[in-house]
């Protein structure tokens, strides 16, 4: 019996803490605010992609003048 007491006081007092976050998903805030991390984040990786494309460019047209010196030296 206490032991099902227990059990059903845990579940109680876990629904009681867990329910304003559940609340805080239907707020306007907290739609703003995960709007503005989702942009952040985005613009994040568009900037990490351009960086990598650049850092991938840049070794290939180093190799490409260094052959078309080499090129002009025969």
């Amino acid at each position: 019996m206490s032991n099902s007491m227990g059990i059903a006081s845990a579940f109680v007092l876990s629904s009681l803490i867990l329910s304003p976050m559940a609340m805080a998903e239907e707020s306007h805030a907290f739609v703003a605010q995960n709007s503005a991390r989702n942009q952040a984040y985005e613009q994040h990786q568009a900037e990490m992609m351009a960086k990598a494309k650049d850092a991938t460019q840049a070794p290939q047209a180093a190799a490409s003048q260094a052959r078309s010196a080499a090129e002009k030296d025969s």
